[in-house]
This record gives C-alpha cells, structure tokens and sequence, in this order.
C-alpha cells in the first residue's frame, strides 16, 4: 500500500508539472532541497564529509558553500525530470553544442566491437542518456531496481526506454552486456558509484581509496569495445554542453598479470571522471557514499 501511496504522490507532483509555469517547477524542487539539506543530517552530513575528503584545501565555508550548491544542482535535475516526464523539456535545445557533439559521436560510435559510454552521476545524465537516444544512438543502461515497483515499473522503465533506451538490472546484467557489445551497441556505464562483491576493486578516486567496479576493464580486455567518456555539464546560461573525451584505449600492455592491468585501467577511468567532476565539482552527486564513510 505504501508503494501505491508514494506512486500516487508523485503522479500529483507531475500533474501539477504539467501546468504550472516551468520558473514554479524549478523553484519548488529548489525548496525542497534546501529542506532536505537542513533536516535531513544523515544525508548532509555524509555530502560535506565527502566533500572535505576530496578537497582537503576547502576550508568549512567553501566546503559548506559547494555542498549547498551541488543540492541546488541536484534540485535543478529533479525539475528538468519532471519536465521530460511531462514533454515539457526540447533536448536540442537545451544543448548548446549540438551539431559538433553528434559530429565528434559519430566519429567513435557504431563500430563493430561496440562501445562503452564511460560517465557519471553528473549534472543531469538523464537528459545526456535521452539527447543520445533521440538523435540516434540509444544505449543499453545499467542500473538498480528501484524500491517501489509501481514506480519503477510505470514511471522510471517507461520514461527511459522512450527513446529506444534499454535498461538492464544489475543482478542480470553479464550476458546482456556482453551481447550489447557483441551486436555493435552502445553500453552506457555509471561508473561512480561503489562497488562491492567480485567486481570490486579498490583504485584511487581524488587520492582516496574508493571500491570501484572492474567491469568496464574486464570488457574492454576481453571484447576490445571503443571506451568512449561522455559527460553532459551545466552552462551559467542554464543550458548543456556535451563533453566528449577522447576514447580511452590504454591496456596496460606494460604489465603481466591480469588483475593488475584490470586495476591500472579501472584507475584510469576514475582518473577521467575525476577529471570531469573537478571542472565542475557543484555537479557531481556528493550526496552518494562513494568512500564508505561510516
């Protein structure tokens, strides 16, 4: 019942999306950030805790100041969420540097061995994901269940495939992968978030040890798809730029041993989302236990 509940809820939310003024969409998810941050401590606290691990040259008023920033960003997604959800949103655009993005794409995607789509939970990467399916290059996405199944499965499945998206769940997600690259499609990854089990590795992520996924390696050793990072940053005018890396092909030919090539390549995919997260560090969701601070 719990579940319904919540489902409901945020149909209301949408409904009123729909209507309202976007200016009202934007300053009301703005609220509720500033809201969560000044009650929710749990979740506070572990965002300024993170932030001072990373940047131990902030002093608490700039720590204090990118953590209220990077809520205000996440309010900002949320906003633009909802308005995708209602159609409300023109993904061209809202990217300022369209043509030169889908130019320098096309120049690494659609190649035989297929390719991984290296980014982070930055900025708004759902409207990265949808800009790249609508302008066709749809990817097979990577991701958790989420707790409520109604939303899940009549909100959040929906509204990412509806641009040729797939999704896959984490507990299934092996052969699938392997068959996305196999055909020559594009796999998008996530790859900042922890990691634990089998696929864990430990490598350095802003000089602190971070358990990482070891998948995007594994692959890449046994299936040689095009490594491709991709972030979206938000502009000081409220649009998007596209930020496409050049295509990571390192090895670590140098070594023998598989597991430590696994581990220098696993390190150099941390290094080139820390890379994108430093040029814009109000933008990456700090909110997340990255370091299993307890």
């Amino acid at each position: 019942m719990k579940d319904f509940w919540e489902y409901f809820a945020i149909r209301c939310v949408l409904l009123f999306t729909r209507f309202i003024p976007k200016s009202l969409v934007y300053n009301f998810c703005k609220l509720v950030a500033k809201i969560f941050f000044k009650y929710n401590k749990r979740r506070s606290s572990l965002t300024l805790k993170n932030i001072r691990l990373a940047y131990p040259e902030k002093n608490d008023d700039e720590v204090l100041f990118l953590a209220k920033k990077s809520y205000e960003s996440i309010a900002i997604t949320l906003a633009e969420i909802l308005l995708m959800l209602t159609d409300r949103i023109d993904f061209d655009a809202m990217v300022e540097n369209t043509q030169e993005a889908l130019e320098q794409i096309a120049q690494h995607i659609n190649k035989p061995q297929g390719t991984i789509i290296l980014t982070a939970h930055f900025s708004n990467w759902e409207l990265a994901a949808h800009f790249l399916a609508k302008n066709g290059y749809p990817m097979v996405g990577i991701g958790r269940r989420g707790n409520n199944k109604f939303i899940e499965e009549r909100l959040t499945a929906p509204f990412r495939a509806k641009y040729g998206n797939q999704m896959i769940y984490k507990d299934s997600a092996g052969t699938k992968m392997i068959k996305c690259l196999k055909s020559g499609g594009q796999l998008g990854i996530l790859a900042d978030q922890k990691a634990s089990g089998v696929s864990s590795i430990k490598v350095k992520f802003f000089n602190q040890e971070a358990d990482t996924f070891n998948s995007v390696a594994v692959l890449k050793l046994k299936y040689n798809p095009t490594i491709l990072p991709i972030f979206v940053a938000r502009q000081p005018s409220g649009k998007y730029k596209i930020i496409i890396k050049e295509p990571i092909s390192y090895t670590a030919e140098e070594l023998n041993d598989e597991k430590e090539r696994i581990e220098k390549m696993t390190q150099k995919y941390n290094d080139v989302i820390e890379e994108a997260i430093r040029a814009y560090p109000e933008q990456w969701f700090w909110m997340h236990n990255r370091w299993r601070i307890q």
